[in-house]
């Protein structure tokens, strides 16, 4: 199987404010991804997460502040061309219409950029590394939920990615799926070199997989370290969204 060949890259976000109308969603963010990191953003429902999310991969602009992909903005000229990022999407995002195989490999075939019997390995090298070897032939609709995800990740990967961000991952997943998805992801950014962005509400899968996490809370991180410093943190925000049932075992999410 093949490694990603790109190294990762880092992310910076300094003073990001975003207001919708008169309701300011986003407070002035600052926070800095490092390379070849599994940086998890966490938060309830509501807090922030999507919209920061729409700015980190160029969706949406900033009223205020800035991100930066390595050392350049996100909206300079070609820097999504300089940079290869991908994007994993909550639903998978499979197309029912074609094979696996099509799916994982529809970028490469679209674009031309390789040729046919070249893409077929790249796609079986990248199935076979989320733990999907021989599946090309199957349609979406005969994968269980964990598998079109992981399907959605091989995707991702095909374009060997600097970069990935996830979108809610392990939602809608039965909780022993799901901890396949962080599973994946772990193993994924260990032999690899790719920078893991992960946005989330499950706190499994957070406290799981990240080397460090912020946690946010109406478009303000209240948390920013590492796992055992945000579990350390007497920010009452931060108190109740752990407490809440919420026991974090280390066994349950391992590489």
């Amino acid at each position: 199987m093949n490694a990603i060949a790109q190294p990762g890259v880092g992310l910076t976000v300094r003073g990001l404010r975003k207001s919708f109308g008169d309701r300011e969603v986003l407070h002035g963010l600052d926070f800095e991804v490092r390379a070849g990191e599994r940086f998890v953003i966490m938060g309830p429902s509501g807090s922030g997460k999507t919209v920061l999310l729409k700015h980190l991969i160029g969706l949406e602009k900033p009223d205020a502040g800035e991100i930066l992909i390595g050392d350049e903005p996100v909206g300079a000229s070609g820097v999504m061309d300089r940079y290869r990022m991908a994007m994993v999407f909550q639903s998978g995002a499979l197309l029912n219409s074609l094979t696996v195989g099509e799916n994982v490999g529809l970028y490469l075939t679209e674009h031309r950029l390789k040729p046919a019997r070249e893409i077929e390995q790249i796609v079986a090298d990248k199935l076979a590394l989320v733990g999907l070897e021989g599946l090309q032939d199957k349609m979406p609709g005969e994968l269980s939920g964990g598998m079109r995800k992981r399907a959605a990740v091989a995707r991702a990967l095909v374009i060997e990615p600097q970069l990935i961000f996830y979108d809610e991952p392990t939602s809608e997943l039965d909780p022993l799926i799901a901890v396949t998805i962080g599973e994946e992801i772990l193993r994924l950014n260990q032999r690899t070199r790719v920078t893991s962005v992960v946005v989330t509400h499950d706190r499994q899968l957070g406290f799981g997989i990240a080397h460090r996490m912020a946690l946010i809370f109406d478009g303000e991180i209240v948390a920013l370290g590492t796992p055992d410093d945000i579990q350390a943190s007497d920010h009452p925000e931060v108190r109740r969204f752990l407490s809440a049932n919420f026991h974090f075992d280390k066994e349950k999410v391992s590489p």
